[in-house]
């Protein structure tokens, strides 16, 4: 399992990733952190995976209470967790006991990792739209 971790001597410095995980520059790396990001991408969402690694498992009327939204709607957000592999579901009938799968995370983790490390070397300042330094700029024709 991966872990972000910020270094106790320096509170500033960049989270770096202990192990290894997919690539996001491959295609395959790519359509992962899509389908995770995707899953994510919903306040609600981010809502039941803080829930979640707080108090490592809760029962699916839990989830339903505290984020305070439909039955149906924390379902549905539920299922899209489920179905990214962020979330796992054991049904201990008549209820569903979730739990995060932290793993599922790792190629994001990595992405963002990657973010991390270079702007902590300090190569991600500027703007991002601006020719790198050493290049000519664009001249527009007259």
């Amino acid at each position: 399992m991966a872990v972000l971790s910020v270094p106790r001597s320096d509170p500033a410095a960049a989270p770096r990733l202990s192990g290894a995980g997919p690539d996001a520059s491959t295609e395959t790396g790519a359509e992962a952190v899509a389908l995770i990001a995707k899953a994510l991408g919903h306040p609600a969402r981010i809502h039941i995976v803080r829930l979640l690694l707080e108090k490592q498992s809760c029962i699916g009327c839990d989830i339903v209470d505290e984020v305070g939204l439909a039955q149906s709607t924390v379902s549905e957000h539920l299922r899209i967790l489920k179905a990214a592999g962020i979330i796992t579901g054991e049904v201990e009938h008549p209820r569903v006991c979730y739990s995060l799968n932290p793993d599922s995370l790792l190629p994001l983790a990595v992405l963002l990792n990657a973010v991390f490390e270079k702007e902590g070397r300090g190569e991600l300042t500027g703007s991002l739209c601006c020719p790198p330094s050493g290049c000519a700029p664009h001249e527009t024709p007259r």
